[in-house]
């Protein structure tokens, strides 16, 4: 086995990017609570690289960031208006002024880029995999498909296009059930891309919610795929990687999901930097697989029964727990892709295994609605390495999001007095 990395000597330099590859974080899921943008902004912007963001508004938490260089309005669906999206990514490229590095923060995002490349080619830097590479990996009823054709572990997934089909994946596949919508981008606002169904009742109300979403939704974002829980006591697992053209990885991390929100089936709230060198060897081997370039994030849930780490998901793009991954000299997932794409070299990572990250408002959250578990919350925090929102150096961020966060626990306090929920 081949030896770690040494870790980053106390004071080691972080890599010097080049100011002149200005950048653009292109995202198109309405979200203003997506920590991971915020993290790129600080990681580019603290780097002396001009960071230009799309983003919901100017109250945006992330659009407070001391460390923006810009903020540009909103732009055109991807999935209803492509061409208007690429003509708005081109105007802003224009006002830049100059060629711009594209990096994309949601699945969505990565897939337009790769389907529209030769309209963005001109005026954009962008990690350029095949064009159909970012849909197959992120669609979760294609990369169920590839994951039997070429043998990787997944868990059991079944599609059902009946009450009657349903019946019989509950049968075969037992409760709890996971529930997933195959291209969750496309879910009306509202609604979770991932459900653990404890029920039968709950299966069912899933399935026959793909009927009444409406509209071209109803036909794309669905069926759901009904999919084998397996028992979380091994952990949940992530990889963060960044694949060059050749497919060689300039870096790559395995890191532990300590908390999640929701629980069991949602994003990082609490993870930590662990050496995992089976679980990296087997993300390479499945990034190969598949045939992936750029900047990759992948989930695992390991089988203690079995001792099987079964892959969930693969996200085409950056994961938003990223800067959990900065190593000795600040080199992290952002300013690799950046180095690259600017032709400078890219410098072995020296890792900094155990640093943890913290999403504080998710944190809050998991408190506030579990009792018991206050006490750990507290420890979380105070052992935070990383926290996603609070920086000394760039405090409004944090205070914007925090005053939107109890602006939304009112709203639906009072909504719930309301209806007597």
């Amino acid at each position: 086995m081949q030896s770690p990395p040494p870790p980053a000597a106390p004071g080691a330099r972080a890599p010097e990017l080049d100011a002149g590859l200005p950048v653009l974080l292109l995202r198109t899921d309405r979200n203003p609570f997506h920590h991971g943008t915020l993290g790129a902004i600080r990681s580019l912007g603290r780097a002396g690289v001009p960071v230009h963001a799309i983003l919901e508004g100017p109250g945006s938490p992330a659009a407070r960031s001391r460390h923006l260089h810009r903020r540009w309005p909103w732009g055109p669906s991807p999935h209803t208006a492509p061409e208007a999206l690429a003509e708005h990514l081109r105007h802003i490229a224009g006002l830049i002024g100059r060629r711009t590095l594209l990096l994309p923060l949601d699945d969505a995002g990565a897939i337009f880029i790769a389907e529209h490349a030769p309209a963005l080619a001109e005026c954009f830097a962008f990690t350029a995999p095949d064009p159909s590479s970012p849909r197959r990996v992120a669609d979760k009823s294609l990369l169920a498909e590839q994951c039997a054709r070429f043998g990787i572990d997944c868990p059991e997934s079944l599609v059902p296009r009946s009450p009657t089909e349903v019946e019989a994946a509950l049968t075969r596949l037992g409760l709890p059930l996971v529930v997933k919508w195959p291209r969750p981008w496309l879910l009306p606002p509202g609604h979770r891309g991932t459900v653990v169904a404890r029920t039968a009742a709950e299966v069912h109300r899933l399935f026959a919610l793909a009927a009444t979403l409406g509209g071209a939704a109803a036909q794309t974002a669905g069926p759901p795929i009904l999919q084998r829980h397996v028992p979380p006591e091994g952990g949940d697992w992530f990889f963060h990687g960044h694949f060059d053209g050749d497919g060689a990885c300039l870096f790559g991390a395995t890191g532990r999901k300590h908390l999640a929100h929701p629980a069991d089936a949602g994003h990082t709230v609490s993870g930590e930097w662990v050496l995992n060198p089976a679980l990296e060897r087997l993300a390479h081997k499945i990034v190969d697989l598949l045939g992936h370039r750029g900047t990759v994030d992948l989930d695992f849930r390991f089988e203690a029964r079995t001792g099987t780490y079964h892959l969930l998901d693969f996200n085409p793009r950056l994961g938003a727990q990223f800067r959990l991954f900065r190593d000795g000299s600040g080199l992290d997932l952002v300013r690799i892709a950046h180095l690259a794409h600017s032709g400078r070299a890219v410098p072995q990572a020296r890792p900094r295994y155990g640093r943890t990250l913290l999403v504080e408002n998710h944190l809050l959250h998991h408190a506030l609605t579990r009792p018991g578990e206050r006490r750990a919350a507290v420890r979380r925090l105070r052992e935070a390495g990383e926290p996603a929102w609070f920086a000394a150096d760039d405090p409004v961020p944090f205070l914007s999001m925090a005053g939107r966060s109890l602006a939304r626990g009112l709203a639906r306090g009072l909504r719930r007095g309301t209806t007597g929920g």
